[in-house]
């Protein structure tokens, strides 16, 4: 899906301060019809935006949601039993499926900076296509990619493929979760890897740069995905 057709989706939904569409929807090669496109979706005052959507779009909620909850109940789970994050899936709208989840835009931020609850903030470690970003968001991001790879050259050893530090920081939002030991493909972060390598690439290269050039990573470039790097131990990571 190109960003015209990715945008078009937002138009039957109450305007957003930010948005961002995520997962197998942005692999180069992936032109399947039946795969989910997933957003997520900041907004000021999520009860309030619940409130017009259901006016609007009643059927993208969970019927006992809809019906007996209502805006504020929907608001209290995402934020007391959920991350912060109402989900709505398996939308159908113009012969695709889509999914969407709904974030206050301050708890978007926190989990960025601070990684609180490292749900959002892991997510957007990973290339994500941003499509609304009234507030810079994806500056304010920043620090959480710098975050994330120097937790990841952490846990790396002295020498290691730039494919290797793309994995570590993917799987950095894994570690604790259930489901990577019962119900996910045990492969499932090399596949997001090799899938969106170039994508991670362009996320991650002006770090790879800014740390080369304080000599705390040496890199050694065989193509486009042969960069081996070794990297200075004895110098902490900014």
């Amino acid at each position: 899906m190109d960003k015209a057709e990715l945008e078009s989706f937002l138009k039957v939904l109450p305007p957003v301060d930010f948005c961002c569409v995520y997962g197998s929807a942005l692999h180069p090669n992936n032109h399947e019809k039946s795969t989910m496109v997933d957003y997520i979706l900041g907004v000021s005052d999520p009860e309030q935006w619940h409130s017009q959507n259901l006016k609007m779009n009643k059927r993208h909620y969970a019927s006992w949601l809809a019906h007996l909850g209502g805006a504020r109940m929907i608001t209290q789970i995402a934020d007391e039993i959920g991350v912060g994050v109402h989900f709505n899936p398996f939308v159908s709208w113009n012969d695709k499926m889509f999914k969407y989840g709904i974030v206050r835009m301050h708890d978007l931020v926190q989990d960025i900076l601070n990684w609180e609850r490292f749900y959002l903030s892991g997510r957007l470690q990973k290339p994500v296509h941003i499509l609304v970003d009234n507030l810079d968001l994806e500056n304010v991001n920043s620090s959480n990619l710098r975050a994330a790879i120097s937790a990841a050259l952490l846990l790396l050893p002295p020498k290691f493929t730039e494919e290797d530090l793309y994995a570590k920081i993917c799987s950095l939002s894994y570690m604790g979760d259930l489901r990577m030991l019962f119900a996910e493909d045990k492969n499932k972060v090399k596949k997001i890897v090799q899938g969106q390598f170039d994508l991670f690439q362009s996320r991650y290269k002006s770090f790879l740069e800014e740390y080369e050039a304080k000599e705390l990573l040496r890199l050694t470039s065989y193509g486009s995905r042969q960069t081996n790097i070794s990297q200075n131990r004895i110098v902490a990571y900014p």
